[in-house]
């Protein structure tokens, strides 16, 4: 079994499935493996954050022991159990090294942009919760390599908390008619060569489901105001939460 088969049983915080619907015989197996493993070192960190919510939030303790060193590490120890291999390794692709590199920067680069808040003690709630951390993960990324990728987590149209993350028209069309579709199999990825600001990518939307951990933001009762200040959308366990979207140019 493949690292792909094996790395994609996740969900928001866990697992998804990694077989690419739909992919033409010609398309590049190279770019779609790229796109999986910036998604994986992106959900890798991310679920850190998660598990540490309690510690993030303990008013009572300084130095969380979240420095963006050690977060990375915990992240990469999970990448490479999932992967088989390290995120990056010698005689690999430049241009994948440098976009899986600046991922590994961004990840570091906002724990220590961060440490403040999240060491403060007497507060509790810091709002440094895993939508959070990965936007901002995913904001620095973009700028650290312009115009050669991009990567955003995004979402069914109503269930979009923060404008920057709102589904442009392709994104939008894929979340509609096959990841929303009955049709679809659950976890399965959408890759497909598509025009993004005029140029020529290949795009990957990775889907996230929800599990438990989600939840207590995202679930029931509809309307309720979560901990973060939002109403809940009413989701249950299983529904599509999220999105990852993969923009590689070429």
């Amino acid at each position: 079994m493949s690292w792909r088969q094996l790395v994609f049983a996740l969900a928001l915080a866990s697992s998804f499935c990694s077989t690419s619907a739909g992919l033409a015989q010609d398309q590049d197996e190279a770019e779609l493996d790229l796109a999986l493993r910036l998604a994986v070192l992106l959900q890798s960190a991310r679920a850190v954050i998660g598990a540490e919510q309690v510690l993030i939030n303990d008013p009572a303790v300084g130095d969380k022991g979240l420095s963006g060193a050690a977060v990375l590490a915990r992240a990469t120890e999970a990448y490479v159990t999932k992967t088989g291999g390290p995120p990056v390794a010698e005689g690999m692709d430049p241009r994948e090294a440098q976009l899986v590199t600046a991922m590994m920067e961004s990840i570091t680069e906002v724990m220590d942009a961060n440490a403040g808040s999240i060491n403060r003690e007497g507060v509790a709630f810091k709002g440094f919760v895993p939508a959070v951390f990965g936007r901002l993960v995913t904001e620095a990324f973009s700028e650290k390599v312009g115009d050669l990728a991009q990567i955003k987590v995004t979402a069914p149209e109503n269930l979009v908390r923060n404008r920057k993350a709102r589904p442009d028209p392709w994104e939008t069309m894929v979340i509609t008619e096959s990841l929303l579709s009955p049709d679809w199999k659950k976890g399965e990825v959408y890759s497909a060569l598509s025009d993004s600001a005029g140029r020529e990518a290949f795009r990957v939307m990775v889907p996230e489901y929800y599990t438990e951990g989600c939840l207590a933001c995202h679930g029931a009762p509809a309307g309720e105001i979560d901990v973060t200040g939002y109403p809940k959308e009413g989701g249950a366990l299983g529904d599509l939460g999220g999105v990852i979207s993969i923009t590689l140019f070429r």
